[in-house]
């Protein structure tokens, strides 16, 4: 009988809880219905909820779970200054002070990296193709870009004279700010007529022209499509624009059709914007030492619709019968390509670089360009020097053709050295200034690959020629290329002294080579 009292209590205690559930629902309801009538727009607000909702309940979850967020985060405990708080004394404090050690602004140096720093060269003097070393000792300079051999010209010396002492050592402004000098328009205006293009502008520095220039043009969501083989300036002005960035095998045209022809079915497929696309490739490729097929280029360019731009450092006053690059090189005109990079520190002998295009893409750059805008303009003794330089190459072709012949004994001579079982590769094309040669086979870690290269060096540079390994910045290097000896001609040179170089090469590569006949 009590059993049954219990329950029969419990039962109504149930059934009053849910009655005054039912009373506070319909009562809720009630007050939403009266407070929904009056309310002015209800009507077009409902609406809309219920058709944003509709057939969508992903949403709903989505939103139900945000709300419920919001009512805990709004309700839950707030965390109090001095709720965990632990009191130290002075003592304490001054013990912690004492034994903090901070950390390094910069990681300790490897010692790949300290011997980097020791094996740097310098000289005691011009450096020019002949040059001398600390010791005081004559050597030939192979590793210098001074590719037509004109950096120490008499005749650009004095004009950079003459222009120091007319215009002063620098001009303290960027180009829009009271920065452009006479001598500044006359460069563009001589590098737009030499190059064959419509106009020209010049920056102070050749790194940042083409790690400015890209990314006056291409944006966020633009479309790059890259050699995997371009160097590291090209790299850092794709990431600066944000683009979509796509990579093609180097100097590969079937696998660069196949990724044009990827992104136009993947637009059509997905019915993606029309967005700006750029094809980038390098004129010299700085990493390799061969040359872009540009007329497949400007055939794919103007199939899928892209802009063609070419960074052209290596190639400016090296090919074609003028000097006047790539272009000059296939005959075929410069307003094909849409835009020209290149740095005047190479043939001609100065600093800064310049852009060439059509008079739209050269004028966006002046508001546009960041190195431009932002950067004090270049020296006008420096700008006197490159337009020195050009008239140098227009008035001695004869230098670009010397240069050539230079190049094709060096190249004929590193063959010849690789086919002779020294576990060694020549990278670069007949006609390119310098060349890359490469270990065939691996010692294991690229660090050894360095020393043995290193090594090589050394010799040379104890027996009067100087070269250099290729160096690149690690760990920010899209695509490192393997450790190599990079070795640069001029036209400068006579041929005695590119066999001499060729000559201290192979004696050099033979003696550290050969200590490792079980390695190979």
């Amino acid at each position: 009988m009590n059993s049954f009292s219990e329950g029969s209590l419990v039962n109504d205690a149930a059934r009053e809880i849910a009655y005054q559930l039912v009373v506070a629902v319909n009562t809720t309801y009630t007050v939403a219905q009266e407070i929904y009538k009056v309310t002015p727009g209800s009507r077009i607000v409902y609406k809309y909820i219920k058709a944003s909702y509709q057939n969508d309940p992903f949403r709903v979850l989505l939103d139900v779970f945000l709300i419920g967020f919001m009512i805990w985060y709004l309700v839950s405990r707030r965390y109090k200054r001095g709720d965990t708080e632990v009191v130290l004394t002075e003592k304490e404090v001054q013990d912690l002070i004492d034994e903090w050690e901070p950390e390094s602004l910069v990681p300790e140096l490897t010692p790949f990296q300290r011997m980097e720093l020791d094996k740097t060269s310098v000289l005691a003097g011009q450096a020019d193709l002949k040059c001398k070393g600390q010791d005081g000792k004559d050597r030939l300079n192979f590793a210098s870009y001074n590719f037509l051999g004109i950096m120490n010209s008499p005749v650009i010396k004095e004009k950079a004279i003459s222009a120091l002492r007319t215009y002063g050592v620098g001009s303290c402004g960027p180009p829009g700010f009271y920065g452009t000098i006479d001598v500044h328009v006359e460069l563009e205006r001589k590098l737009a007529d030499f190059i064959g293009s419509e106009d020209a502008i010049i920056y102070s520095q050749g790194f940042s022209c083409i790690s400015s220039a890209i990314p006056a043009f291409s944006k966020r969501g633009d479309i790059i499509v890259a050699d995997e083989a371009v160097s590291f300036a090209v790299q850092k002005g794709m990431q600066i624009s944000r683009s979509q960035i796509k990579w093609f095998k180097h100097n590969d045209i079937e696998d660069l059709q196949n990724v044009l022809e990827e992104i136009k079915q993947d637009r059509i497929k997905k019915k993606l914007p029309l967005v700006r696309q750029f094809i980038v490739v390098e004129g010299i490729y700085s990493n390799y030492g061969d040359i872009c097929p540009l007329p497949e280029l400007l055939e794919l360019k103007n199939k899928y619709k892209y802009r063609l731009i070419v960074e052209e450092s290596n190639s400016i006053g090296v090919l074609g019968e003028r000097g006047a690059g790539v272009c000059d090189h296939f005959n075929i005109p410069a307003s094909d390509v849409d835009i020209i990079i290149a740095s005047l520190s190479n043939a001609f002998a100065s600093a800064g670089g310049f852009c060439c295009g059509s008079k739209p893409i050269v004028e966006h750059q002046r508001l546009s360009g960041l190195a431009y805008t932002f950067s004090a303009s270049l020296p006008a003794m420096l700008a006197v020097a490159a337009i020195e330089a050009i008239n140098i190459v227009e008035q001695q072709p004869s230098l670009v053709s010397k240069l050539s012949k230079n190049s094709q004994i060096m190249y004929d001579g590193l063959k010849k050295l690789c086919q002779s079982n020294l576990n060694l590769e020549v990278y670069g094309d007949q006609g390119a200034p310098f060349f890359h040669l490469q270990l065939s086979n691996t010692l294991g870690t690229r660090e050894a690959d360095e020393k043995l290269l290193q090594d090589i060096v050394d010799i040379a540079a104890n027996q009067g020629v100087i070269l250099t390994r290729a160096k690149y910045v690690l760990g920010q290097e899209l695509r490192p290329p393997s450790p190599s000896i990079r070795v640069a001609v001029s036209a400068g040179f006579s041929k005695r002294e590119v066999e001499k170089g060729l000559q201290v090469i192979k004696d050099a590569a033979k003696k550290v080579l050969s200590k490792y006949p079980s390695r190979f």
